[in-house]
C-alpha cells in the first residue's frame, strides 16, 4: 500500500462517520467515501498542506451535494423516510459506543432531516465533531459569522423537534428487554404499561411493505404489537440487539427479518418507536445477523 493509500485508509473511519450522519445511508455514505478517495488519487498531495482537513472537507462537500440530491428523492419518497440502520458490533468496546452514541442513533438521524443540508453539516462539525467555527467556515466556503447563525438556527431547529434525552444505555436496554419479553408473551397489559400516553410509532416501508405512517397512544401501540404476536404465534421471533449505538429490537417472521424496530425513551416509559421495514434498508442487516 502507498504512503497515500495509507493515509486514507487512517482517516477513513472519520470520512465514513461523516457520510453517514450526513446522509442516514449506508450505501450513499459508503459511495461518498469512494468518491473523496477518487478525488484524493487525482490531487496534487505534495501542494496539500493538512491532508486530514483537505478529506474532511472534501468529504463534508460531497456529502452535502448528495443531500441536496437525495432530499429531492425524499420528498417523492412512498411513506416516512427513516434512516437506514447499522448493526453494531458486540461485545462492543468502550470506544465503538463512544463513537457510535446518541449522535448517530436512528432517532437522531431522523431529527437531523429537518435541516438543509449546509445547517446539517454546520451542526455536526460543531456540535458532533467539535470543529472550529473557522474551520467550518472554510470547508462550507461562508463566513464564521454565518456559520454560527446556522448552527444556532439549526439547534433551535432540532430542539423544536422531539427533545433528546440523556438516558442510561442500562435504562433503555432494560425497558426494550421487557418490552421484547412482553411481546413474546402476548402480555397486552405489560406491553401497555411500557408504553406511555402518547407513545408514538413511525413506519417506513418504502411502499414495498404496507407501514404505518404514524400511530399515536401507547393503549393503541400496545394492541398493534400485541395483535402481531397472536397472528403470528412461534413463527415470531425477536432478538434485543445494538443498531447504531442503542438498544433495538429485530423481529423476525418464518425466519426473515421482518423489522428493525428503534425505540426512545424518557427514562421510565417508551415515547417513540421507529419501525424500519423497507427491505432494502434491512438488507445489510439481515445478511450481518445470518453471518452471527
Amino acid at each position: 500500500m502507498t504512503d497515500s493509500a495509507q493515509l486514507f485508509e487512517r482517516h477513513r473511519a472519520r470520512l465514513y462517520a461523516i457520510a453517514y450522519r450526513m446522509l442516514g445511508a449506508v450505501a450513499e455514505a459508503e459511495d461518498v467515501v469512494q468518491e473523496a478517495w477518487l478525488r484524493w488519487h487525482g490531487v496534487d498531495q505534495c501542494a496539500v498542506e493538512n491532508p486530514e482537513a483537505w478529506l474532511v472537507t472534501a468529504t463534508t462537500r460531497l456529502s452535502i451535494d448528495r443531500l441536496r440530491a437525495a432530499k429531492t428523492e425524499r420528498e417523492a419518497y412512498t411513506g416516512v423516510w427513516l434512516p437506514e440502520p447499522m448493526l453494531s458490533a458486540e461485545p462492543a468496546s468502550p470506544e465503538q459506543l463512544h463513537e457510535l452514541a446518541d449522535d448517530v442513533s436512528v432517532a437522531f438521524l431522523f431529527t437531523l432531516e429537518r435541516l438543509s443540508p449546509d445547517a446539517r453539516a454546520a451542526f455536526l462539525m460543531r456540535d458532533v465533531f467539535d470543529a472550529d467555527y473557522e474551520d467550518i467556515a472554510q470547508t462550507l466556503e461562508k463566513t464564521p459569522a454565518a456559520v454560527r447563525q446556522l448552527v444556532t438556527r439549526a439547534r433551535q431547529q432540532l430542539r423544536e423537534g422531539t427533545p433528546r434525552q440523556a438516558v442510561p444505555r442500562a435504562t433503555l436496554h432494560r425497558l426494550v428487554t421487557t418490552f421484547a419479553d412482553a411481546m413474546q408473551r402476548s402480555d397486552f397489559q405489560g406491553l401497555h404499561a411500557l408504553l406511555s400516553d402518547q407513545a408514538e410509532l413511525i413506519g417506513d416501508g418504502g411502499g414495498k411493505i404496507p407501514s404505518f405512517r404514524s400511530l399515536v397512544g401507547g393503549k393503541r401501540l400496545a394492541q398493534l404489537f400485541y395483535a402481531g404476536k397472536r397472528r403470528h404465534g412461534d413463527a415470531m421471533r425477536i432478538e434485543v440487539v445494538q443498531v447504531n449505538g442503542q438498544w433495538a429490537l429485530v423481529r423476525y417472521i418464518d425466519g426473515r427479518l421482518e423489522s428493525v424496530q428503534s425505540y426512545e425513551t424518557d427514562g421510565q416509559r417508551l415515547t417513540r418507536v421507529l419501525v424500519q421495514r423497507n427491505p432494502d434498508k434491512l438488507a445489510r442487516i439481515a445478511a450481518a445477523m445470518a453471518q452471527r
